[in-house]
């Protein structure tokens, strides 16, 4: 091993100007550690000494570093007679210690110290491996602000997968305490950015590594869970309640050039823009953001490893556990929606049944079927992977249970009671505002959708049309109007399209009416994740866009997922809705007689309802 240097006041002078062999070291080693079980207390003299040698100094001389490598290794051989009953000092001295303090020589013999407690005696297990997780963040981040602080990063974080790696070999156990002591050494949503998404960045790479099938079903969740603390910490109920009526807004086609600290900012209406000003700055955005974008990184390195379906899996659960029933999650999902839109042909048209599954059970209850279909509408609306064959065969079972329902429920409208059919109703409706276009453009899904039996649904007794969010309505009727799906009529009175009190009552206090959670997502780095796979209002082809032809005499076979981008010039007549179910704009006073669909779109915000569903 090299010959030890010692100054004048250390002890175990027999070394002090000979060559010791290993073995000899860890002799000496293990008599300073017996010096202090002894019941009259013994001398403590060199095991003082020893202990002295590991509490972490600023700067080592290379004297001090072969000293402090020298007595790491010792301990290593000696760790067997490590007690913590006696060796508390010499414990907490080496848990003081941080892999990001010293070199690479330092580094191995302290992980050569950690190994070899965890598999000496199993009551050091869980205390080697927190020192190991303790050192997935550095003590302080200028470290990798130093010109070689990534390549120190890679050198320590290598070192402790690996060593983990080794210790999960040697006590097979030891990845089932990994799990816990990962997740309880999480940082907080009150964390500072860097340090959360440095630790994120460490439970991920443990799912991936040589343990992550052990630890794979905690990782996951855990950061599933963080995400949702951050995402209900962001709140904008109040620009909800204050901006109501902008909210529901045609979508901005292209927000690549908006300039938020433009001149021109404040001046624009759009709920969007409100909301994506309203989150400019926030720090648990900003760390959401990274979480989202590390998650999504994640997921594209399991489709290429071959791992995504059952990473999936694992998410799926947590879903269904957490981001599910969480009130009205803003962000979250997309971890979803972006693991679908990787593998859609799998996990895209897994989810979408899992949905649906959860809403047609009637073992769930109501408030989890009720959002099962909010989600499920918004995500066969919003994902350009899915194909029109599979919304045409969810539609088809949306509409089997909801006829079902009203053939066994022959009672008269209440909100309250039936908010699950009401939903399923909404649900049908807001789809079809997406896709009716694509459906009918494809002759043999268009013979599907005109067979099935919605317009009984929207004539039963319960009255769906009067009870479901008057905006998705309005433009489900429209569109149905110009693909001529009805060929009989029924009146229908409202006496506020905009805002009834049939359809407050139906959401409740959590407006479940409103809640569509596919809505453009409006963090920065993560859209542009999703922005390729997504489907926006503005570049929706209604069934009344003014180059559609004659729907009715449609032959034309359209791409499953082609969504067009023409403008709606198509004039609103007033008999359009009271030719389908009675409904008289001019009563309502929703749209001008003779306005363009366009004019209408481009009132402003103050004198105008809106009529589209798209940023619901």
């Amino acid at each position: 091993m090299g010959k030890v240097l010692m100054n004048e006041n250390q002890q175990f002078p027999e070394m002090e100007t000979d060559d010791f062999t290993d073995s000899q070291l860890i002799y000496h080693v293990r008599d300073a550690l017996a010096s202090v079980t002894s019941l009259d207390g013994g001398d403590r003299e060199n095991y003082d000494e020893l202990v002295g040698y590991l509490h972490p100094k600023k700067y080592l001389n290379p004297d001090e570093i072969a000293l402090l490598v020298t007595t790491l290794k010792a301990l290593a051989g000696a760790a067997s007679y490590i007690d913590s009953a006696f060796h508390e000092a010499l414990l907490f001295a080496v848990s003081r210690m941080s892999l990001w303090n010293y070199g690479t020589d330092v580094m191995d013999a302290l992980l050569e110290l950690i190994i070899s407690l965890a598999a000496s005696n199993g009551k050091y297990i869980d205390w080697c491996l927190e020192m190991l997780v303790k050192n997935f963040v550095p003590p302080y981040f200028d470290i990798l602000k130093h010109e070689n602080g990534i390549d120190k990063k890679n050198k320590v974080l290598s070192r402790v997968h690996a060593a983990l790696k080794d210790i999960a070999d040697l006590v097979p156990l030891a990845p089932l305490r990994l799990s816990p002591i990962v997740v309880q050494r999480m940082p907080s949503v009150f964390s500072k950015e860097p340090e959360i998404v440095a630790y994120v960045e460490n439970m991920l790479r443990l799912e991936s590594g040589a343990i992550g099938e052990i630890v794979s079903g905690t990782m996951l969740p855990a950061l599933v869970d963080r995400l949702i603390e951050l995402d209900v910490e962001i709140g904008w109920d109040g620009l909800l309640q204050e901006d109501a009526k902008g909210m529901f807004e045609m979508e901005l086609e292209d927000d690549d050039d908006i300039e938020y600290n433009d001149a021109k900012y404040d001046t624009l209406s759009s709920s969007e823009l409100l909301f994506r000003k309203s989150l400019q700055g926030n720090l648990v955005v900003e760390k959401l953001d990274s979480l989202m974008v590390l998650t999504f990184l994640h997921l594209e390195s399991c489709q290429s490893s071959g791992r995504l379906a059952e990473v999936f899996n694992v998410l799926l659960g947590s879903f269904k556990r957490t981001i599910l029933n969480a009130y009205k999650s803003k962000f979250t999902q997309f971890v979803m929606f972006y693991a679908s839109a990787l593998d859609p042909e799998e996990c895209g048209v897994k989810f979408a049944k899992v949905l649906l599954e959860m809403f047609v059970s009637d073992v769930n209850p109501p408030i989890t079927r009720m959002s099962a279909v909010a989600y499920l509408a918004s995500y066969l609306s919003r994902a350009k992977f899915i194909s029109a064959a599979l919304v045409s065969s969810i539609l088809q079972s949306l509409v089997d249970w909801c006829i079902g329902y009203c053939n066994s429920h022959d009672f008269d409208m209440n909100p309250r009671a039936h908010q699950v059919f009401y939903s399923g109703c909404q649900a049908i409706m807001y789809i079809l505002c997406f896709r009716l276009r694509s459906l009918m453009d494809i002759p043999r899904l268009k013979y599907q959708i005109q067979n099935m039996p919605i317009e009984s649904i929207l004539k039963h007794k319960l009255c769906p049309l009067k009870v479901c969010l008057p905006t998705i309505v309005e433009e489900f009727l429209r569109q149905a109007k110009a693909a001529q799906l009805f060929m009989t009529s029924e009146s229908f009175v409202f006496n506020d399209l905009l805002e009834s009190d049939l359809s407050r009552a139906f959401g409740g206090m959590d407006r479940l009416d409103m809640f569509f959670p596919f809505d453009p997502c409006l963090l920065k780095k993560s859209e542009s994740y999703i922005k390729p796979h997504f489907v926006r209002w503005s570049k929706v082809k209604t069934t009344y866009d003014s180059d559609n032809g004659d729907l009715s005499d449609s032959g034309s076979d359209v791409s499953d997922d082609e969504f067009g981008d023409g403008n709606a010039e198509e004039m609103i007549d007033d008999d359009m809705m009271v030719n389908i179910v009675g409904i008289d704009l001019n009563r309502m006073s929703i749209t001008p007689k003779n306005r363009s669909f366009k004019q209408f779109t481009q009132m402003p915000a103050s004198i105008r309802p809106s009529t589209t569903p798209g940023s619901l």
